[in-house]
């Protein structure tokens, strides 16, 4: 099983990927450390991404997700604002990826961003990701107003109801 936990920066992609992982024995990973140097760069002085800037860290990424596949699966933390992007992720892996949506109010996401120590994406980049932000309708959609560990339960107790939770529908043929 393939797990993507997506949201824009400070919804808690990392804490709740990393707390999901053990209970579906499954490793995480975080795409924020598999972005390029250049790519850092631009983010740490508050220049957006644009599609280019992202096209070989999605590929990466993709192929990634193909390989943690084969091995028997993955929790991934990955920003994966747009369906292009989302589209781009699946074409990794033969199987449906289970997608998870953190989105909350904007103050909070602030909030929790001005409190990171460290990180190279700073709070003035938020509304470009907002911005960016196509939310998919398939996701399984979680407030961020909960604490992870809620959400942790959230996540189990919706992959315990429903195995195909979170997954995008297949294609209606015309």
């Amino acid at each position: 099983m393939v797990c993507i936990i997506m949201g824009v920066s400070g919804c808690g992609k990392t804490t709740v990927g990393q707390e999901l992982a053990p209970p579906f024995g499954l490793p995480f990973y975080d795409a924020d450390d598999i972005h390029p140097a250049a790519n850092i760069d631009k983010m740490s002085h508050n220049i957006p991404l644009t599609d280019d800037d992202r096209r070989g860290w999605l590929a990466t990424l993709a192929t990634n997700l193909g390989q943690w596949e084969a091995t028997g699966g993955a929790i991934l933390a990955c920003s994966a604002l747009k369906e292009s992007y989302r589209t781009t992720l699946q074409g990794g892996v033969s199987s449906p990826i289970h997608w998870v949506f953190l989105d909350g109010p904007r103050e909070l996401l602030l909030e929790r961003m001005g409190g990171r120590k460290g990180h190279y994406m700073h709070p003035e980049m938020l509304d470009s990701q907002l911005a960016t932000l196509e939310r998919p309708a398939y996701a399984l959609k979680l407030s961020i107003t909960a604490t992870p560990e809620e959400l942790v339960q959230e996540i189990v107790a919706a992959k315990q109801q429903d195995a195909t939770f979170g997954t995008k529908p297949a294609a209606q043929p015309a």
